[in-house]
């Protein structure tokens, strides 16, 4: 799969801009037909090879790319022209990669690029969500609320991100700790004991011998379990890859109980942030949830979303066919309705992004108040038995010392 820029014009004549992952450059023409514009161009990116040359996305970059459109919406506003408005914030920009698209951008914009194609051409760095509000934003004159909406949008998201990361880091770090202490005691503390028990023979207990034979094991083969663990976890990265892997994979994550419902919630929060920023841009519906099916990170959820938005085109309406593919929560649903019928659509989406996005922190800080205490139970079973395994062998050769 490789990814394409491409311009097309809508039936009315409005111009678009934006990228496709596609097989081919015929697919990518053949896509565009299906979503109902005339495709005008559509050019392979070489975004691996930008990203290469400046650095790579991260958080902090997706965070300064939020900050970078906000500042631009606000020089907008205050009345600069658009090309001195890029001057300002490239000035402002101290990530090199960010500094290099928004150079880029200026550049084009001089050439008499609209700003939205000009931002496709750097996709590592804006999300399509970004580039099709700034295209709403220049056909409707409010490119500078379009932009503080494509801002705001981007910092929820990373927020987000962050929240999901941070709330992980406490149990990863746990468990890192409770794996270090139990691998110093089989390499360090059981060791010194193996020449009091040299002579016992068949006399331990069953739970030292155990003990004992996890401890030579792992100083004898240790380097070779880690090569395994490295080959298996790169193994099952590149297994991943796949497809068709992918897809069941992420199908089965959803049945996962609680971590499922944490999957589902999340996804339909970027996904209703997404096509809500989108609407309230004046995208049209259609293209605004092939855009938005873009957010999300379990293909099965967007593959779903892909089959609604072929169907929307076909005068299907949106809540409806969402409800039928059982994926989304039924609050969801509701919102969505809710929206259709009020023609609000697009707040509604937003509103139901920030309620899903309150539960997805209370079920994580829910998840992490289980899961920390089990870890800590668990490292001190560990290490009592490995305590428990050589005071039960001691203990016996007391008992041998003062018996009969």
């Amino acid at each position: 799969m490789a990814r394409y820029r491409y311009r097309a014009a809508t039936v009315g004549g409005d111009m678009r801009a934006g990228t496709l992952d596609a097989a081919s450059h015929s697919d990518v023409l053949e896509r565009l037909r299906r979503l109902g514009l005339l495709p005008i161009e559509a050019v392979e990116t070489k975004a691996r090879a930008e990203i290469k040359a400046h650095g790579s996305v991260n958080a902090a970059t997706r965070q300064a790319v939020a900050n970078a459109l906000g500042e631009l919406a606000v020089l907008l506003n205050a009345g600069l022209a658009l090309d001195r408005a890029l001057s300002v914030t490239i000035d402002n920009c101290t990530k090199p990669i960010l500094k290099a698209a928004f150079i880029k951008m200026r550049d084009r914009v001089k050439e008499g690029w609209p700003i939205a194609r000009a931002m496709s051409e750097s996709e590592h760095l804006f999300p399509p969500m970004a580039c099709a509000m700034a295209e709403a934003g220049e056909a409707s004159g409010k490119l500078d609320v379009t932009l503080a909406r494509a801002a705001e949008a981007l910092e929820r998201a990373v927020a987000l991100r962050q929240t999901i990361v941070s709330a992980l880091v406490y149990p990863a770090m746990l468990l890192i700790v409770a794996t270090g202490v139990i691998c110093v005691m089989l390499f360090f503390v059981v060791p010194q004991f193996e020449d009091l028990f040299a002579d016992a023979g068949n006399k331990l207990p069953l739970i030292t011998k155990i003990v004992m034979t996890a401890s030579d094991l792992l100083r004898s083969y240790g380097w070779v379990l880690v090569l395994f663990l490295l080959v298996l976890g790169v193994a099952i990265y590149r297994w991943l890859k796949r497809p068709s892997v992918r897809r069941t994979f992420d199908r089965n994550v959803l049945r996962v109980p609680q971590l499922g419902s944490i999957v589902v919630k999340a996804e339909t929060a970027r996904f209703a942030r997404t096509l809500g920023s989108l609407v309230d841009a004046g995208v049209a519906l259609p293209t605004a949830l092939a855009i938005s099916r873009k957010s999300f990170v379990n293909s099965h959820m967007g593959e779903a979303v892909g089959r609604v938005a072929s169907g929307l085109k076909e005068g299907a309406g949106l809540s409806g066919p969402l409800a039928a593919t059982r994926l989304f929560p039924p609050m969801a649903m509701s919102f969505l309705r809710t929206g259709e019928e009020t023609a609000q659509l697009g707040t509604m989406l937003n509103r139901l992004a920030d309620v899903l996005d309150r539960e997805v922190r209370t079920a994580l800080q829910r998840a992490i108040a289980i899961l920390t205490p089990v870890i800590t139970v668990m490292m001190g079973v560990v290490v009592a038995t490995v305590i428990a395994s050589i005071m039960s062998a001691i203990l016996g050769f007391n008992d041998l010392a003062v018996g009969p």
